[in-house]
């Protein structure tokens, strides 16, 4: 069962919902993206799955999406949300941040800061809609610990092939076919939505193990 308790942060009012591990390993903090919350499909299966692998997930609602407006507040309201999120939590296991989209990039701005030892980016906004000129890849480029980037193959905000090869520093960048920013793929698509979500389930546990948790603990 899942556990829920309001944040208090310099935007205000957040919302830490929390599934813990029985025995856990690792933790694992995500925020959502700008235009949905934390019920995202993904942040939802990630939530359902890596409890019954020792990882604890807490997902995180900006005090933006708290508050009932419909358009996130600046980005650097965001970072400093969820810091507060971050610094509320006390775990005695290694913490990775992440998030989807606007939260992805959140966290790969805070990572260093928060002492992560891994940054999940779920379909990171490469660019801005229709804006390939404006690239973002800064943020993942710097980072500074693993990060893994989940991408739908038909996101319009970077798909895969748009991400430089290699990828810069310490990351990886994981392929979900057909699907969209979103993470959904269409009706006539080979794979069902469940494939989809088994797909960001396997390969973001895959890489908490081998880059990022099976580090800590050599």
């Amino acid at each position: 069962m899942s556990e829920e308790r309001i944040i208090p942060t310099p935007q205000g009012e957040g919302r830490l919902v929390t599934k813990r591990a029985r025995h856990p390993i690792g933790t694992l903090l995500l925020s959502h993206g700008a235009g949905g919350g934390i019920d995202a499909r993904d942040l939802l299966a990630l939530e359902r799955r890596l409890p019954g692998q020792g990882i604890t997930v807490m997902r995180f609602e900006q005090p933006w999406r708290r508050a009932g407006r419909k358009v996130a507040t600046p980005p650097a309201t965001l970072d400093e949300a969820f810091r507060a999120a971050a610094d509320s939590i006390r775990v005695r296991t290694p913490l990775v941040v992440g998030g989807r989209s606007a939260g992805a990039r959140s966290a790969a701005r805070c990572a260093r800061d928060l002492a992560a030892v891994g940054c999940l980016a779920l379909s990171f906004p490469l660019y801005p809609p229709g804006r390939p000129e404006k690239s973002r890849l800064d943020e993942l480029a710097d980072v500074g610990v693993p990060t893994l980037v989940v991408q739908g193959e038909r996101d319009p905000m970077g798909r895969p092939e748009e991400f430089p090869s290699p990828l810069p520093g310490q990351v990886d960048l994981s392929v979900v076919p057909a699907a969209d920013h979103g993470l959904g793929v269409p009706k006539r698509a080979d794979l069902t939505e469940d494939d989809a979500m088994e797909i960001v389930v396997e390969s973001t546990l895959e890489w908490l193990v081998r880059e990022v948790l099976g580090n800590e603990r050599r």
